[in-house]
């Protein structure tokens, strides 16, 4: 357990790692009376030019997505939201939080590839149970009061079946893509996914790694509360730190930052890894890190308001009631996740003045499908160069990153000795995870956001002379 995962099947749509395509539909059994762009065949060569998908700065007719860089290099988050993504009413968005020296590739290749893999082993299914009697895609589902409960019940359980498999396939094959990629050394460089797919009033979420969503939603006394979706898969998670050293590895802090656990090598101090399961980073992969996805599936209700999902960037420094009061008090929709990001660089200032500032990357999905009028993309400064670019292919990102991504303009003061740790704590409402999240989990510090300084500490030596950190 923890080594590389490949995948059992493959998808009859797929036809390799640079020309992967699938042919996406409304996975109902039934005739679709409308056609959309997901009726095409998608390849990863079309993406750019795919419209209502966006990954760079701007609004699409229901999110707003912003990501700005921080003070270690290269901004290695990535972002996505894929609006009518298998069909009409169905929404794909994800945060990727890349890490190693090609952390900013790798986040990207997932931002790019994950997603059609994704449709591709849904659209396998419905193949395969074309004719027959299944369960619809359709996200509309509604439990009733009446004696259909039972078979409501069994629909629910069916349609999670079929989109947990899709996830897990689909995160075991991106996995399995990064390892044998010949121009992307994904050996010390990995990434992190939070990936959430809305459907009606389904949603869907498979997730690695640190990143995080949340859930602003109404009270019964219509105040905005904050739930969380995900769990912070931090090394120090029991479970997480069970699988991790019963394959050799090794999990502890250092001393000068004892709030952040790491896995180790079983032979060198290194890499240091702040998360317990992520894409690439193959030299630990035998050693307990995974990059087996968690699942939930949740219905929404109309008491949910939006959606946040987030790189570790935000939740070091703002706990989940912040981000939404943050983004339920933005002036429009379309600076939410601006704002978002401009409220997170000025916590990283005032808490931790001389540490390097994380990257930073947000999606802001409203779950009643209104956005601002389009006049307010002035007021936001958003360019309309940079709204073309999401949807003309013009949109070219370079390989360090800074050419769309903004970074910031502010100098380093001397950091400060007290450390906020005022962080809410919210209970996590996850439903069908393939393994139960245990209570102790749940609350444990792993839900919370905590400062580090890089995801690694540095790369592994193979050589006779080791660095020693004092371990806690």
């Amino acid at each position: 357990m923890g080594s590389c995962v490949s995948t059992s099947s493959r998808s009859t749509c797929s036809s390799g790692s640079n020309g992967e395509t699938v042919s996406p539909s409304c996975f109902c059994g039934q005739k679709r009376t409308r056609r959309t762009f997901s009726d095409h065949v998608v390849s990863l060569q079309h993406l750019p030019s795919i419209p209502n998908r966006i990954f760079m700065n701007g609004k699409s007719r229901t999110s707003c997505i912003f990501t700005q860089q921080g003070r270690k290099g290269i901004n290695q988050d990535a972002m996505v939201v894929w609006e009518d993504f298998m069909s009409e009413d169905a929404i794909f968005c994800g945060i990727f939080d890349g890490h190693g020296p090609h952390g900013h590739l790798v986040a990207r290749k997932v931002r790019d590839v994950l997603p059609i893999k994704l449709l591709s082993f849904l659209h396998s299914y419905q193949s395969r149970s074309n004719g027959s009697n299944t369960t619809c895609f359709k996200g509309n589902l509604k439990r009733s009061d009446g004696g259909d409960s039972e078979k409501d019940c069994s629909a629910e359980d069916k349609l999670n079946s079929i989109w947990r498999e899709a996830f897990l396939k689909s995160y075991k094959a991106m996995d399995k893509e990064l390892r044998s990629h010949p121009n992307l050394d994904c050996f010390c460089s990995g990434s992190t996914a939070v990936t959430i797919v809305k459907q009606g009033s389904s949603l869907f979420m498979g997730y690695i790694g640190d990143s995080r969503a949340i859930m602003g939603s109404r009270d019964s006394n219509d105040s905005m509360m904050a739930i969380q979706l995900t769990v912070d898969l931090k090394p120090d998670l029991p479970r997480e730190a069970e699988r991790i050293k019963r394959c050799k590895g090794r999990v502890f802090a250092l001393q000068d930052e004892p709030e952040v656990p790491r896995v180790w090598l079983p032979f060198d101090d290194a890499p240091g890894l702040a998360m317990a399961r992520a894409f690439g980073d193959f030299c630990l992969k035998e050693y307990g890190v995974i990059s087996i996805p968690e699942f939930s599936h949740r219905l929404l209700t109309d008491r949910d308001q939006f959606i946040v999902l987030a790189s570790d960037g935000v939740w070091d420094v703002l706990s989940n009631e912040e981000v939404v009061e943050i983004v339920s008090t933005a002036p429009t929709r379309s600076s939410a996740a601006r704002i978002l990001v401009d409220s997170a660089a000025r916590e990283w200032k005032l808490k931790y003045p001389t540490s390097k500032m994380d990257d930073c990357a947000v999606v802001c999905l409203f779950l009643d499908g209104k956005m601002d009028a389009e006049s307010d993309y002035d007021e936001q400064n958003f360019s309309s160069a940079t709204l073309q670019s999401n949807h003309s292919g013009n949109a070219i990102e370079s390989d360090d990153g800074q050419k769309s991504e903004p970074s910031l303009q502010r100098n380093f003061t001397v950091r400060s000795s007290e450390e906020n740790d005022a962080y809410g704590r919210l209970p996590v409402e996850v439903e069908g995870n393939e393994e139960t999240i245990a209570a102790e989990d749940q609350n444990w510090l792993g839900l919370e956001g905590v400062t580090r300084v890089n995801s690694l500490v540095q790369l592994p030596r193979f050589s006779e002379e080791r660095p020693n950190p004092e371990i806690l």
